[in-house]
């Protein structure tokens, strides 16, 4: 097929990766009822984001999942914080209860999304960024986008810039596959010719007639019955296979450029790298995989002048499912470190 759809990257990097989409993605069920969305869908020009908001408090935790993760994947997390600080999820383009956004669908245009949800959404920043897999290189975009409005990083085994991936049975470097092409900028509103092609849609429903019905498999069984009842429903839906980044080798390729051309890009931002203790690779790359994620956490954490790294003990990539309170004690520590030492930005 000589079309290159979205969500072909990112199922590649759920497997070698572990960003988590094949595991538990199937079909779409006809007559289906839509659960209701725990958070307010906002307009962001012709398609509508979902944005869910709880507790009181500031500095305000914005937490931002995985690749084909959503919201509710924070539900063992966003109400311990909501207890001493407000806290947000959402659902990027075409997951769960957002609508498909703008083409093409990179970090880039998350980023942007991202900032524009939250200030239409009722929130004011400085925010805490915390990223988990892909979502730490989300909130790592943002922190360099918005300065002003970053108060900190927390990133949860984030995925790194200098990650390799196998395809056809190699291992690549995401970086070098970058071609010679400029990312293009975020767009403010959708119109039709974002919305998927006839033959998007069949591509999609191809892959997803293939792939089987959705499952909940480890380390989602953890989650509330109610919650995988909406993991479900939102594997279900065909935008969940076509807002994957077809730029993302573009954009790791710059943030390493960045990365190298500065000891620390970030300055003097608080950053809390948290990474896992159990790998999750095929058992031929494992040697190799492993030892580079231990390095690459290690680089996260030299991003800023004032880095915590913490190895966290029987956790996977999915720390906050794994060890939720040492998410939830990573982030306290950097909002009470905020709170007497505020940020001069």
């Amino acid at each position: 097929m000589r079309n290159r759809f979205c969500f072909s990257g990112r199922h590649l990097l759920s497997i070698f990766v572990g960003l988590t989409v094949l595991a538990g993605s199937g079909p779409a069920r006809a007559q289906q009822a839509v659960p209701a969305a725990p958070g307010r869908l906002i307009d962001l020009g012709g398609y509508r984001l979902h944005l869910n908001c709880t507790g009181r408090g500031k500095p305000t935790v914005v937490l931002s999942a995985g690749a084909g993760d959503f919201s509710f994947d924070w539900a063992l997390v966003q109400p311990e914080l909501a207890r001493f600080t407000r806290v947000c999820s959402y659902d990027r383009s075409g997951e769960a209860w957002s609508d498909l956004g703008p083409k093409p669908r990179t970090a880039d245009q998350e980023v942007f999304d991202l900032e524009r949800l939250l200030a239409r959404g009722g929130q004011r920043g400085p925010y805490v960024l915390v990223g988990q897999s892909l979502g730490g290189m989300v909130a790592r975009l943002f922190a360099s986008a918005y300065p002003r409005e970053t108060a900190g990083l927390v990133l949860v085994d984030a995925f790194s810039e200098d990650a390799q991936l196998s395809m056809n049975g190699k291992l690549v470097r995401v970086r070098e596959t970058a071609r010679d092409r400029q990312v293009p900028d975020p767009h403010l509103r959708a119109d039709a010719a974002d919305r998927l092609t006839g033959d998007e849609k069949r591509a999609i429903q191809d892959f997803m007639t293939t792939v089987g019905k959705p499952t909940i498999e480890a380390p989602f069984d953890r989650l509330p019955a109610s919650v995988q009842t909406d993991r479900l429903w939102a594997l279900s839906l065909p935008g969940h296979y076509a807002g994957g980044d077809d730029y993302l080798a573009e954009i790791a390729a710059r943030l390493h450029a960045e990365a190298e051309a500065t000891s620390h890009p970030l300055g003097d931002l608080p950053v809390i790298v948290l990474t896992r203790t159990r790998d999750e690779y095929p058992p031929d790359q494992v040697a190799v995989l492993s030892r580079e994620h231990r390095e690459q956490q290690q680089r996260l954490a030299s991003l800023s002048s004032r880095d915590t790294l913490i190895v966290v003990p029987d956790a996977g990539h999915h720390i906050q499912l794994d060890q939720p309170a040492a998410v939830v004690d990573a982030i306290h520590s950097l909002v009470e470190d905020l709170r007497r030492h505020p940020p001069a930005r």
